[in-house]
């Protein structure tokens, strides 16, 4: 978890230039876009899943309890915020991550939220 105080938080000051700011609120757009794409815990739940490899529908249905028509609703939602990619195998979808930034963000969540967790109960 160490490497979650790694980073620094920008200086503005009034030589700051009004492209740089712009830069950082773009940056900060896509975060917050992101975050919301997330907000949900079923949704989150599948993105940790998704965080071990890919996974069918089937295969996250079974591993939630889930009702198939909960598991593609929430996953339509992924693909369509960009969160995940598809693969197709004769009839079988296969879903993955979609880049290293969510990657990266659900790692971050796991350390902080899910190895904790997993640890007390013998895991990891």
């Amino acid at each position: 978890m160490s490497n979650l105080t790694n980073w620094s938080v920008p200086k503005f000051d009034p030589s700051t230039s009004p492209e740089e700011t712009e830069a950082f609120f773009a940056q900060a757009r896509k975060a917050s876009d992101l975050l919301k794409a997330m907000s949900h815990e079923m949704r989150l739940v599948i993105l940790c899943l998704l965080s071990e490899g890919e996974r069918s529908v089937g295969d996250i249905e079974a591993i939630l309890s889930m009702p198939q028509a909960a598991v593609s609703q929430q996953l339509a939602r992924l693909r369509l915020d960009r969160l995940v990619k598809t693969r197709r195998d004769g009839r079988t979808v296969y879903y993955r991550l979609a880049n290293e930034e969510v990657t990266s963000l659900i790692g971050t969540l796991y350390e902080l939220f899910c190895a904790p967790v997993r640890k007390k109960r013998g895991g990891d």
